[in-house]
């Protein structure tokens, strides 16, 4: 292949411009993904903390026979 250089991964200099666009493209895909996931995390987090609150609340709200029997 005479005027084509050879990329390590075996892509020759035809074809390395949209090899390393893919790259680059994966890369922003890999961070734009991780910022995705970060974002469902605190998401999901700030559900469950806001479920649990009310969750405990209305324990407190529904006391037990025994606790009123005892006047608790």
């Amino acid at each position: 292949m005479v005027g084509h250089a050879a990329h390590p991964n075996g892509a020759t200099s035809s074809s390395r411009s949209n090899l390393q666009s893919s790259e680059e493209a994966a890369l922003i895909y890999q961070h734009s993904d991780e910022e995705r996931q970060g974002e469902v995390a605190a998401s999901l987090d700030a559900t469950v903390r806001k479920a649990r609150a009310a969750a405990f609340r209305k324990a407190d709200e529904k006391r037990s026979g025994t606790d009123l029997a005892r006047g608790e």
